[in-house]
């Protein structure tokens, strides 16, 4: 072999190896996910029903990862901006949304400041369905959900004021449905998260809210600071018993709902990564420390599931709920 030949020969050589050596270190790479800590994303202020529930996950996520799960609270517009910022990051998979039908579907179907569709999220794994409540501030002269219902069809001069956790929410809208359904006038007063909204419910500057249940709602009740009147649920927890049951009462008994929450990644989050975080969640479902502490917050679990097709399959089903929701108050999905 000449010198020209030769030289040809270990350029090729070289180059061969280094281009092997980079593939393995691209399967090193992908099968060492997650490589450094992660951020959950959280749409909502610190305190509310998401947070306590993704803090809940976060540690057990983390354990089976090895990696710290870094919780993100970062609230407004209903969720929108906590979205934004979780598609605006690389899809690597390292920052991934505590999300639910008001941010990731009820937002873009609805906003049309919204940036996003649904579809450009990828569901990794369904969690939970959290009960839904309707509680009123102490004072207001009410003990039942039918004397609520009562009361409020004799304030047609003074709209009684509910507090949501933003515009267009699942609740907000289960608010219009409920006012459409009972002809009652109920006025809106949007807030930035359950936990703002649930001050102000206890301070006595707004008549009720509907949000979704925490445990400490038991204990600001007992305390004389609210009255937790029904849950939408068309079952509860054993610890919950204690809530009534909309179906119990003689307005509205099949005005049941409860909002699923799962863990959402940018869509085009590679699929083996998809499939390690959808593992921890899994992990963290079967967990008999997580699941009592998310039955205490009135959470229902989802089974683990194994596969993206199951994912979507939920996904598409959760999408299908909404759409009718949204045209049963006589709006029209953007998205």
């Amino acid at each position: 072999m000449d010198r020209w030949n030769r030289r040809c020969f270990m350029r090729h050589t070289l180059w061969q190896t280094a281009a092997l050596a980079a593939a393995s270190t691209g399967v090193r790479a992908a099968e060492s996910f997650p490589a450094r800590p992660l951020v959950l994303m959280v749409p909502y202020p610190a305190g509310g029903a998401s947070d306590v529930a993704a803090r809940i996950f976060a540690e057990s996520i983390g354990r089976s990862l090895g990696q710290q799960v870094v919780v993100d609270n970062l609230g407004g517009g209903t969720g929108l901006i906590a979205a934004a910022r979780v598609l605006n990051a690389p899809a690597d998979g390292y920052m991934f949304f505590h999300g639910s039908a008001n941010e990731v579907f009820l937002a873009p179907m609805l906003n049309p400041a919204a940036r996003y569709k649904p579809g450009d999220f990828t569901l990794a794994a369904p969690t939970t369905d959290a009960a839904i409540v309707l509680l009123v501030r102490s004072d207001l002269p009410v003990n039942t959900y039918d004397e609520f219902i009562a009361h409020a069809s004799q304030s047609a001069g003074k709209p009684l004021t509910y507090a949501t956790v933003g515009v267009d929410s699942m609740y907000h809208l289960m608010g219009e449905a409920l006012a459409t359904r009972l002809k009652l006038p109920f006025l809106h007063v949007p807030y930035k998260g359950g936990a703002p909204a649930l001050q102000d419910v206890a301070g006595g500057q707004v008549d009720f809210a509907i949000l979704a249940y925490q445990a400490s709602f038991d204990g600001m009740a007992k305390q004389g600071r609210l009255k937790i009147l029904t849950s939408f649920s068309k079952a509860l927890p054993r610890d919950l018993g204690h809530i009534p049951l909309i179906s119990q009462s003689r307005h509205s008994p099949d005005f049941e709902y409860t909002i699923g929450g799962g863990y959402f990644v940018k869509k085009g989050t590679p699929a083996d990564r998809v499939a390690v975080l959808r593992s921890a969640v899994g992990e963290a479902l079967v967990n008999p420390d997580i699941r009592s502490k998310l039955e205490a917050e009135g959470r229902h679990f989802h089974q683990p599931i194994r596969s993206q097709a199951e994912a979507d399959q939920s996904f598409n089903a959760q999408y299908q709920r909404l759409t009718r929701l949204i045209d049963g108050v006589g709006r029209k999905p953007l998205a």
